[in-house]
């Protein structure tokens, strides 16, 4: 579980402090909005290749 909550990162620099992935200008809540608007994890892959399974693991245990 660590592991995962590794890939999330926190600078004040960037997306205004608030949590991201593995440093990357993808915040965690943009993920979270992606599956509460329904999207499935296939779909948020596809559609931020950037991505892999893992951070939208960490992404659902931080926002948990």
């Amino acid at each position: 579980m660590s592991d995962l909550l590794k890939r999330i990162t926190i600078n004040p620099r960037q997306c205004g402090g608030r949590p991201c992935i593995r440093g990357m200008r993808i915040r965690v809540s943009d993920i979270l909005d992606l599956f509460a608007a329904g999207l499935t994890a296939e779909q948020i892959l596809a559609e931020m290749p950037d991505l892999e399974a893992n951070d939208l693991q960490a992404a659902l245990l931080y926002g948990s």
